[in-house]
């Protein structure tokens, strides 16, 4: 954890400063990083609707409502984070459900890496893989090989377990098995395991900054366990 302080503070004059992009920002952890943005380089946040910048960080970001099936060329940038995801309830289908969390995010790195982008950040999901036998594990197991495919020369790939956040603040709709969920595992958290305790959306995004400024080559597997460790 100290490590990775030590890697963010070195990176305030470097990384920080550098501009990046943010495709995501109404969702849990998307909106926390917005929130944790302290420059002073600029944060372009991609978004599909209208959305108001708050607080102090406003000066230092930009909205751009686009469409990610018809992506324009993207401000040129030096990292990028992705937060785009759903659920296949609230998309309505597994093929809509694909066409965020495959679809979507592929072609925003795609985009970001024409607009020079060489680090990459990613939220995936916990037990993630392309040869996992339930369909949303599958998908995002299929689109961490393809983002590892594409040759960012930093890849952090975070793999948390079911976030924390309120949905409502978003204007999202309740989800009744996630609230559910994080309802019984409150009492218990001492008693699970790291790797499968709830996260913060805000300990995420922490986390995210961190690994991103550490500045590992290749492609890094961050699992909940250490997000929690790394954003702490």
């Amino acid at each position: 954890m100290l490590r990775a302080r030590k890697a963010l503070q070195r990176a305030s004059g470097t990384l920080a400063s550098m501009t990046a992009l943010l495709a995501g920002a109404s969702g849990l952890v998307g909106r926390e990083l917005a929130y944790q943005w302290n420059g002073p380089g600029l944060l372009h946040l991609l978004v599909r609707r209208p959305l108001e910048i708050r607080g102090v960080a406003a000066a230092l970001q930009r909205v751009h409502v686009l469409d990610f099936a018809a992506l324009p060329a993207l401000p040129r940038a030096d990292e990028a984070y992705c937060c785009l995801g759903t659920t296949i309830k609230v998309a309505g289908s597994q093929a809509a459900f694909r066409a965020v969390d495959f679809d979507a995010v592929l072609a925003f790195a795609r985009a970001a890496q024409r607009a020079g982008v060489q680090r990459f950040a990613v939220v995936s999901a916990l037990g993630a893989s392309p040869r996992s036998a339930g369909f949303y594990n599958r998908v995002k197991g299929e689109m961490e090989e393809a983002l590892a495919g594409l040759g960012f020369p930093s890849l952090v790939i975070a793999r948390p377990s079911l976030l924390a956040g309120d949905r409502t603040a978003l204007g999202q709709p309740a989800r009744t098995g996630e609230r559910l969920a994080l309802a019984l595992s409150a009492p218990l958290a001492p008693l699970i395991p790291k790797a499968w305790r709830p996260i913060a959306a805000a300990t995420v995004a922490r986390a995210l900054r961190h690994a991103l400024a550490d500045g590992r080559p290749g492609v890094r597997i961050v699992e909940s366990a250490q997000l929690q460790e790394l954003g702490s």
